[in-house]
């Protein structure tokens, strides 16, 4: 089996000490990097399966490295918030974190965020794929194909992240059913739903964003309040 290297850029030398033991007797391969500046280089050499990115970090903060990391790469990123600091949370998501994680954190639920996200872009290795995954999954004017990882949008590529794709396929498989928020946070994000975890909710609105609307301008993902989200086919 092998280790799935993990980078952790912050600039907090004792946490970082903890991080790497606690992860090392789970099995990952940590190296930390206190300084942002080659931190962001290391996020981007394609040595890593996953980064853990803290927002608060001095020179070079978090978010704009975040923004850089995401102009050069599509590694993975958990970024570690404040308690208390949405503002920093829903713009991590927005800029393309894949999670947060707020501090300070219980170690086992950062080993919980690290699989989730492992799982999904297969980082993994003990995660088999699906060995009856179908071949594609059309809806409409939307293709997804399981084996590929590839959606495409009246023939036209539509560039997802392994969660978007993930939350896309859970939608079409379902289209005209509402999927509850509950649901969809378990089976995407690997935990339950929480009230105030606007997670789920940013994600959904990048992938409006990508897709876009109906050739008639109505919405393809419809909120449903209270409940959740469904994929509603074009009537014809």
């Amino acid at each position: 089996m092998n280790q799935a290297r993990i980078l952790l850029v912050d600039d907090d030398r004792e946490l970082c000490a903890l991080v790497e033991e606690y992860l090392g007797e789970e099995g990952y391969a940590v190296e930390s990097v206190q300084d942002p500046v080659p931190g962001l280089e290391a996020a981007c050499s394609g040595r890593y399966q996953l980064v853990i990115l803290d927002v608060m970090l001095p020179r070079l903060s978090g978010l704009e490295l975040l923004r850089q990391v995401r102009a050069r790469s599509r590694v993975p990123v958990l970024m570690l918030t404040a308690r208390g600091e949405e503002v920093d949370r829903i713009v991590g998501l927005e800029m393309g974190a894949d999670d947060y994680l707020p501090k300070p954190f219980n170690p086992r639920e950062l080993v919980a965020r690290i699989r989730a996200i492992l799982r999904r872009t297969d980082g993994d290795t003990e995660s088999p794929r699906e060995p009856t995954a179908p071949a594609r999954i059309e809806v409409g004017d939307v293709c997804l194909q399981p084996p590929a990882r590839r959606v495409t949008r009246s023939s036209e590529v539509v560039d997802l992240t392994a969660l978007e794709f993930d939350l896309l396929k859970l939608l079409l498989e379902s289209a005209g059913q509402v999927l509850s928020r509950d649901e969809l946070s378990r089976k995407i994000l690997d935990r339950e739903f929480r009230p105030y975890d606007r997670s789920l909710d940013v994600h959904v609105s990048h992938l409006r964003r990508k897709l876009g609307p109906h050739p008639d301008g109505s919405e393809r993902i419809q909120s449903v309040r209270g409940v959740g989200y469904v994929y509603a086919p074009l009537r014809e």
